[in-house]
């Protein structure tokens, strides 16, 4: 019998790793550190919190094997937006740091092509 495909939901899941990998390697390779992954609160979850310089960068990472369904960074509307300065704001708060500079970037990932989309929102 021939080797049969993973769920869509399994899929999915893969592709995002293999995005937030390619997205953590990407800053590393720019001088940035990462500082935390998947960082989880009651409000959802940040992606990728790196440290540039002296700013604290919040990336949400998108992946997708295709545009078919439109690009990537598309996938961050305003309400994710919304929702991703909520969590960088409870991040900071469980990390007891005050008044820092921080930005919010998105990677965008189509097939094998990074966008990196710096201050995106």
């Amino acid at each position: 019998m021939g080797t049969s495909k993973p769920p869509t939901d399994q899929r999915n899941r893969l592709r995002g790793q293999w995005g937030e990998n390619l997205a953590a390697a990407y800053y590393e390779r720019h001088g940035c550190r990462i500082i935390d992954r998947n960082w989880r609160s009651a409000t959802g979850e940040l992606d990728l919190v790196v440290r540039d310089g002296d700013t604290y960068v919040f990336s949400e990472v998108k992946a997708r094997r295709t545009d078919l369904y439109g690009p990537a960074a598309a996938a961050v509307g305003i309400e994710k937006q919304r929702r991703i300065r909520q969590l960088g704001v409870e991040w900071l708060r469980a990390h007891g740091l005050g008044h820092v500079r921080v930005r919010f970037d998105v990677i965008a990932i189509t097939g094998n092509n990074l966008d990196h989309l710096p201050d995106a929102f």
